[in-house]
């Protein structure tokens, strides 16, 4: 069994076609069994976040395997696979690996070094789990990765000196406004990124902060913290009129705001300008927004000359954690060979037990009919010789000369011979 992944990220894709391949949280364990059921695929994990949707599988026939989950993806997210293909990227074996470990260690992540992404790959391996598409293969690979993972941010100091993408809203929102202590600030939703956005505004002291959610109890949590009210969804529509900067990231599969919604705020803004920033994959702001004069709308790929900072302080930091990483890869693969032989070694190890029990069976019927301990063991001691020494000899025999050069030098080693005696 072999593992191999195919998927896309911001290098390769850009958002318009991430949000169409993405898989909501809620739908990923119905995705897996999918792919068990349709694409036969023996082991399944899906990685969807903001930045990339990554299918990491294990099987023996992988280019059947892989020809049948590609065509799934296109069926599945509605994708043509002339717009789909050339955004993707198939990793064989050995590129999974180290790519697993990467991503893991925040080295292929759009903010270097952040740390968000270990805890989405966590995730992906418990769903995967709990969908009963978590073999041992991928089980072993996310272990090691996030092994790896830990190993990296505790050797070196690759989150060091990191911008992060709520650090970076900031920054935006200060272009436009320069002081944010008299802005107003609409956050829509109460996810992870939510709260590192809502930590990093509130610490500008911004003259008001309200929280949109579709649960309130969620919602009250984090307005809590930072002195916030609450609202409900239905209520966007009126507090955008009174929001000078609007950040969301939800789960939401279709956009919140649209188009009208935003017009009807501007118009009773007086054409005040609005910071709109969009983190969520689906989008939840219409694309068309940002053709409105008095509306400055960013998505995440629109952060990514910002969160780049920093990264010149870090590159001593990037090669360290690409040798530890190097040296996982190849102890991984020492792993997935020595597994590779375990059929081969119990096939020879279950030929010698029948070589023995058969000898065994022969002995005793020796016995039986009068023949001496002594000559019955020296007769089975050369019977079962002689069968061992079967295969091998044959092999000899009927080998080519290079075929029979390569057995000649492997034999000895095999057999344990000094070849000086």
């Amino acid at each position: 069994m072999e593992l191999f992944a195919v998927g896309l990220n911001y290098q390769s894709a850009p958002l318009a076609l991430r949000e169409r391949l993405a898989f909501p949280a809620e739908q990923v364990q119905e995705a897996l069994r999918a792919l068990a059921h349709r694409v036969k695929a023996p082991e399944a994990a899906i990685l969807s976040t903001c930045n990339r949707t990554e299918v990491y599988c294990a099987a023996d026939d992988v280019p059947r395997i892989e020809t049948a989950l590609l065509e799934w993806l296109a069926q599945d997210r509605n994708i043509t696979p002339q717009e789909l293909h050339p955004h993707l990227y198939k990793l064989p074996q050995q590129e999974v690996i180290r790519h697993a470990f990467r991503v893991a260690s925040g080295l292929d992540s759009m903010v270097l070094g952040e740390a968000q992404i270990l805890g989405q790959m966590k995730q992906a391996a418990r769903t995967a789990e709990e969908a009963g598409t978590l073999g041992q293969m991928l089980h072993q690979l996310f272990q090691r990765t996030f092994s790896v993972a830990k190993e990296v941010r505790s050797h070196t100091d690759i989150g060091a000196h990191s911008v992060s993408m709520a650090s970076a809203a900031v920054k935006l929102a200060t272009r436009i406004f320069g002081d944010l202590s008299k802005r107003h600030v609409l956050f829509i939703g109460a996810g992870e990124m939510i709260q590192l956005c809502a930590t990093h505004f509130a610490a500008q002291t911004p003259k008001s902060i309200t929280i949109a959610n579709r649960s309130a109890e969620r919602a009250q949590q984090l307005a809590q913290a930072h002195n916030a009210q609450v609202i409900g969804l239905s209520q966007v529509p009126a507090q955008l009129a009174k929001s000078d900067m609007v950040i969301s990231c939800t789960a939401s599969t279709l956009p919140i705001i649209g188009l009208g919604m935003v017009e009807a705020a501007t118009k009773k803004r007086k054409h005040e300008p609005m910071f709109m920033l969009d983190l969520a994959v689906p989008r939840d702001i219409e694309a068309q927004v940002a053709k409105l004069d008095d509306v400055f709308l960013y998505t995440v790929d629109d952060l990514s000359q910002i969160v780049q900072e920093g990264r010149e302080q870090r590159a001593a930091a990037v090669q360290q954690a690409e040798a530890i990483i190097e040296v996982q890869v190849q102890g991984f693969m020492r792993w997935v060979n020595e597994r590779a032989m375990v059929p081969t070694i119990q096939h020879i190890h279950q030929k010698a037990d029948d070589i023995a029990q058969l000898e065994l069976e022969h002995a005793r019927r020796q016995l039986a009919k009068g023949m001496s301990p002594d000559d019955v063991v020296q007769l089975m001691a050369h019977r079962m010789s002689a069968k061992f020494m079967h295969g091998p000899m044959q092999a000899l025999h009927q080998a080519t000369p290079a075929e029979r050069d390569t057995l000649l030098k492997w034999l000895p080693k095999l057999f344990n011979i000094n070849n000086d005696q």
